[in-house]
């Protein structure tokens, strides 16, 4: 019993101790454990950020910078050496507008004061005269009347038929130059854009070359767009400098068509006046004859 006793006694006493050592848990709740902070670890062994991140992240703080302006010089120069031969088209082109549009005018054909003068003196039979004021004159109708009356005074005996075709072989003439005038303003429509277009594929041939060079410095793809297009902007000058001159070129040739009209009406009537003193003059040696027969 007394053994018995002994045990009881430090069995109750170890309960009470192991009590008082261990905090007493929230009625109704789990036990919670609590957990004490991680000690703050030493200055020598914190993370350091590396630099292409603290880079990055500095860059993306700031704001976006300009791009720079891009200047008509500037342009010239990105369109590499074909820039040299449209710029020559393109001063040849002003240069055929300006003398077009003062030179290609009624008034280089025929005007009302030569035609009327000319309708006088023919009817008058005054060839020579109307030669004499012909070499005078500028216009085209007054060259194809001067050719005209220089062969038909040099030649009197001459038929009508003949003296006609003198007549349509000089308005022939000027027809053709008139014509001819205006083309140039085709010819450079049609050469500018393929010096442009030229222009450009040396410009691809030499990005493409520095592309297979191998810079490290500089990024394959801004390398290769930078390259072309630099080489892009021969081929617009080249385009705009066509478009222009083919569209000058189409108001000028329809403005020749009315001209060349004009000078056809103008020939036909003064070769009509020619011919009513050919005919007189065949009527005339027909009833001489008749006379003497």
């Amino acid at each position: 019993m007394k053994i018995t006793a002994c045990f009881l006694a430090l069995l109750f006493g170890a309960i009470v101790a192991t009590a008082q050592e261990a905090p007493a848990p929230k009625p109704g709740g789990p036990t919670v454990q609590t957990q004490q902070p991680p000690a703050a670890a030493p200055a020598d062994e914190l993370i350091t950020i590396p630099a292409k991140s603290a880079t990055k992240t500095a860059a993306a703080r700031l704001e976006p910078e300009e791009a720079p302006s891009v200047t008509m010089w500037k342009l010239i120069q990105d369109g590499g050496w074909a820039m040299v031969p449209l710029g020559v088209l393109s001063v040849i082109t002003v240069m055929l507008v300006l003398v077009y549009l003062f030179t290609l005018r009624r008034s280089a054909i025929l005007t009302s004061h030569y035609m009327s003068t000319a309708d006088v003196l023919l009817k008058k039979r005054d060839y020579l005269g109307l030669l004499a004021i012909s070499s005078r004159h500028s216009e085209a109708v007054a060259r194809v009347v001067q050719r005209t009356l220089d062969f038909a005074t040099k030649n009197p005996n001459a038929n009508f038929d003949t003296i006609r075709e003198i007549a349509e072989t000089e308005g022939s003439a000027q027809t053709a130059s008139l014509q001819h005038r205006v083309t140039y303003l085709a010819d450079i429509g049609v050469l500018a854009p393929m010096i442009g277009l030229l222009g450009t594929v040396v410009g691809i041939i030499r990005a493409f070359a520095k592309l297979g060079s191998g810079d490290a410095t500089v990024s394959r793809d801004i390398l290769l767009a930078s390259g072309v297009s630099e080489a892009l902007v021969a081929t617009a000058t080249g385009l705009i400098l066509g478009i222009i001159a083919m569209a000058f070129y189409a108001l000028f040739r329809n403005r020749v068509q009315s001209l060349i009209s004009d000078l056809e009406i103008a020939s036909t009537h003064i070769l009509g006046l020619i011919g009513l003193h050919y005919n007189k003059k065949r009527e005339q040696s027909r009833v001489a004859v008749d006379d003497e027969f």
